[in-house]
């Protein structure tokens, strides 16, 4: 069987370094590694439009903002290939087919459901797209046949949910569809990272993200801005590391070698950690490194983009001929789905022909 991943995002806005920690690096290292045999990464537009009805231009304009963004990153469009939801509607039949599959109940029992639900505060007022988000996400995995699909643990829910479905369609109908496999990512420190302001989520309506497209002063200003742990008042005081925003990126983006360059004082994070720990260390010197390891991180990224956006046709034609693609691939699952349905009567020639005969006699 031939290995093959799904993954993307929603068009909500430009991306930050919260979404390269936790999947477009990892992407890019998946893209690159020889070991699947295709990938497909999609701009969940039609998703987004779930609980943004009533904003369709804002969807719109994000769609370029990711795709730059995605090209920047390093994603290939010769390694993987890059789609628009809305544009496969072989999705939406999919979906349709397989909300017969599943129970309200069942919905209303997804804990990712639940907290999205909790978080935009649609208590009653639930928009039912948003509501069957699971079951349109099964649809999305299944068309591509994908095997595998990197998620974050807050996604774990989501994926269980197209196991049921997966499962409970091949019990029915026959094997048809694929069951994929969950890819976590390896660094635990990549899962989630906080907004500058220490709140549990970056967020585009808090102001509290360093973008990818930030400038290098709007990085500097934010990263020095940044929330630290508010009892570390004086250089002398202990620090605490744990649930300190500095920390926790430097956890994810520091590496060995950069202390050489940027702080030749301490031999690796650890040393810093532990200076930090005991007193001493005073947030003002960290946060410098760490916006130094950050430049290093983001100047490749903003100088790759500037190159794309000198040439907007090229990034929609490559969303273009992704989209084709990958329709082509849908519009062959969707034709096992209706064969094994029992629901293709205009090419089950063995079906007319049996009609045929029964009311000739």
């Amino acid at each position: 069987m031939s290995k093959i991943i799904l993954t993307g995002d929603r068009p909500t806005g430009r991306l930050h370094v919260g979404h390269y920690a936790g999947s477009l690096r990892g992407r890019v290292a998946l893209q690159n590694s020889g070991i699947y045999d295709k990938i497909f990464i999609m701009i969940a537009d039609a998703q987004a439009l779930t609980d943004n009805a009533e904003q369709p231009e804002k969807v719109r304009q994000n769609i370029i903002e990711v795709a730059l963004d995605y090209l920047s990153c390093g994603l290939d469009p010769e390694k993987s290939t890059l789609l628009i939801q809305s544009q496969i509607p072989e999705l939406c039949e999919l979906s349709f087919y397989y909300m017969n599959l599943v129970t309200v109940s069942r919905l209303q029992r997804n804990p990712t459901v639940k907290s999205e639900i909790q978080m935009r505060n649609f208590e009653a007022s639930i928009p039912v797209g948003f509501f069957t988000y699971p079951i349109s996400q099964a649809a999305d995995i299944t068309a591509f046949k994908a095997t595998t699909v990197p998620v974050g643990e807050d996604q774990l829910p989501m994926l269980e949910q197209t196991k049921e479905i997966v499962r409970k369609f091949n019990s029915i109908y026959g094997d048809t569809l694929v069951e994929p496999e969950v890819l976590l990512p390896d660094n635990k420190a990549c899962l989630r990272l906080p907004g500058i302001d220490g709140k549990a989520k970056m967020s585009k309506s808090l102001n509290n993200c360093i973008y990818l497209s930030d400038t290098e002063e709007e990085v500097r200003k934010k990263v020095m801005s940044m929330f630290t742990d508010p009892n570390h008042l004086q250089v002398s005081d202990p620090g605490q590391v744990e649930g300190n925003p500095v920390f926790i990126y430097l956890d994810a983006y520091c590496k060995d070698e950069m202390f050489a360059e940027y702080l030749p004082d301490y031999a690796n994070l650890e040393e810093l950690k532990a200076h930090y720990t005991k007193g001493g260390l005073g947030d003002v010197k960290v946060k410098k490194f760490l916006n130094n390891v950050l430049q290093e991180v983001l100047s490749p990224i903003r100088l790759k983009r500037k190159e794309w956006e000198k040439d907007i046709p090229a990034v929609y034609e490559i969303l273009r001929r992704g989209s084709l693609e990958a329709r082509e691939v849908a519009s062959q699952t969707l034709s096992d789905v209706k064969n094994s349905m029992k629901i293709n009567y205009f090419d089950d020639q063995a079906l007319i022909a049996k009609q045929a005969e029964k009311y000739a006699q």
